[in-house]
């Protein structure tokens, strides 16, 4: 296995057309020889506030505040990305990239609420067993790029393909104004 992906973006490339994971962002959280763990990052589902659904965290919630599709992997399990405060008032969590890492759902929020910057919050993960993101890798599946924590916390998450392919440097930034069907190119 190479490198951990971990803390990286993964934009689907062209290759992928359907629908489950066209034009998605996915924000690898964890990934090892044991296989890969992300959420996508750019799919809020309208209607599906947060406030209705956990609404402890609804105060932290970052706009658009609703529920995100983060894959088809057990899509009625809930994670959540939480951005710490610069200083916290609480043991250093497991961060991802900056200030940023999965919470866990199941503490006290009066244990976060004072450390906790924004949310966050997903329906379902993508996953991957060990070796088939890098064969999908392999294949041309996706771009790789290095994730910055305004990405997690978008306010436009449906630009946000266009928009990270847009800040590459070389070819890369050219699929940003690719059409949705290559053959009406």
């Amino acid at each position: 296995m190479a490198d951990s992906l971990a803390g990286k973006l993964l934009l689907a490339s062209l290759r992928i057309t359907e629908p489950t994971f066209f034009r998605t962002v996915v924000f690898v959280c964890a990934h090892d020889a044991e296989g890969a763990l992300g959420v996508v990052i750019n799919r809020p589902l309208k209607g599906e506030a947060v406030a209705r659904h956990l609404p402890r965290f609804e105060p932290f919630a970052s706009e658009p505040a609703v529920l995100f599709s983060g894959g088809p992997v057990e899509s009625a399990a809930a994670l959540a990305l939480g951005r710490w405060k610069p200083i916290l008032d609480i043991p250093t969590p497991n961060l991802i990239v900056g200030r940023t890492g999965l919470l866990d759902l199941s503490r006290p929020i009066e244990e976060l609420s004072g450390s906790l910057a924004e949310v966050r919050l997903y329906a379902g993960y993508a996953g991957w067993t060990g070796g088939q993101l890098e064969a999908e890798l392999e294949q041309e599946s996706w771009f790789v790029v290095d994730a910055m924590e305004d990405d997690i916390f978008s306010a436009r998450p449906e630009t946000l393909w266009r928009d990270v392919l847009q800040r590459q440097p070389g070819r890369l930034a050219m699929f940003a104004y690719a059409p949705n069907d290559p053959g009406v190119n």
